[in-house]
């Protein structure tokens, strides 16, 4: 499989969150200044939605009718925009900290978001017990409130199954929880925890780094991939093993992960399946290597093709006819222009050849 890009457009700010529609010709982007943009990828034309976040724009999903658009932000707020208008419907105060990641379920009927502030909770530095639930489901429809969950923050990371059945979250500490949506005790029916994605640092500054930044169910439902960045020494440095594990999720079992010479260094944030199942996409920023995006073979999980986008990828979503791709992304700083800086952010589309 094969990725080569097709089209590049800027957005003034670097982008965090992504939503598309099916066949990726209309993108939507949440940015760092706090605002959320529609994107015609074939123009490039851009409009801002009227709502705005008071801090980092984190995340947004599309609903499938293709009318409404939800984001998230650091601000803890998750917005509801209608995507005619471009103006705000609704405003639900999800969190007293940060929504990390959001996620919908693919039913359209939920949407989750995860926030937790990393705390010392003791000499060893472990992280302090929740002052909120780590996790948050609401109803798409009316806004309110589903179900919260306890997991120890900060959770960065979630994902639906594709039957909208059960929740994936994930942590720093490389703990994953799985709830099913439909029970009403808020207990896991699965959790496992792994050290492969936590840091615990021994130069310059001694805490806890790294964690789970990215979650996807398999398209059969029976698997879970999780990535991020291995351990390091220098949690400052952010040049840990680029890594993802993939995971039986009902018996807590590590399936596979990434092999020995198929990486470089770099915190890896995105995952995306293909929709034949067949191929699995991971992508993130690059420390050290010869590669930030890579495509990886579901069967056996060797690495069957990969790229350096010379950026920070945050999100990857492929098409629903698995022939195309689409990206958002965060560049460098640039240079300081008269009254502004350069534009940081990027949607990218990509052509993906078998």
């Amino acid at each position: 499989m094969k990725l080569t890009r097709t089209k590049q457009h800027e957005l003034p700010a670097g982008v965090l969150g992504l939503a598309s529609t099916p066949d990726g010709a209309q993108v939507y982007a949440a940015c760092m200044d706090g605002t959320v943009h529609a994107v015609e990828m074939a123009t490039g034309k851009k409009e801002k939605f009227e709502a705005t976040h008071t801090s980092y724009a984190s995340g947004c999903v599309l609903l499938p009718d293709g009318k409404t658009l939800i984001s998230a932000g650091y601000d803890g707020r998750l917005i509801w925009h209608d995507v005619t208008t471009r103006k705000a419907i609704r405003e639900v105060k999800a969190h007293e900290f940060w929504s990390w990641e959001m996620a919908l379920s693919p039913d359209g009927k939920y949407v989750a978001s995860v926030t937790g502030q990393y705390l010392p909770g003791g000499w060893k530095y472990e992280p302090a017990a929740e002052t909120e639930p780590g996790v948050r489901i609401y109803d798409t429809a009316s806004g309110a409130l589903v179900a919260s969950y306890s997991h120890t923050p900060p959770v960065l990371s979630c994902a639906f199954s594709p039957d909208s059945r059960h929740l994936a979250a994930g942590n720093m500490m490389g703990e994953v929880r799985v709830w099913d949506v439909q029970a009403k005790d808020g207990k896991p029916v699965a959790q496992w925890s792994t050290p492969d994605f936590t840091s615990w640092g021994t130069t310059k500054s001694h805490h806890y780094s790294g964690g789970i930044y990215g979650l996807a169910f398999s398209p059969d439902g029976n698997a879970v991939v999780g990535c991020g960045m291995g351990p390091m020494g220098d949690p400052m440095a952010g040049n840990g093993k680029m890594t993802w594990q993939r995971w039986d999720w009902r018996a807590g079992r590590k399936i596979d992960q990434i092999k020995d010479g198929q990486h470089g260094s770099g915190l890896m944030e995105a995952l995306a399946w293909h929709p034949d199942g067949k191929y699995f996409l991971m992508a993130g920023r690059q420390a050290q290597g010869t590669w930030n995006v890579a495509v990886f073979s579901a069967a056996d999980g060797s690495l069957v093709s990969s790229l350096d986008s010379k950026s920070r990828l945050t999100n990857a979503r492929f098409t629903a006819d698995g022939k195309g791709m689409v990206a958002s992304v965060i560049t460098g700083a640039g240079k300081v222009k008269p009254g502004h800086w350069e534009p940081m952010g990027r949607v990218q589309t990509y052509s993906v050849e078998a």
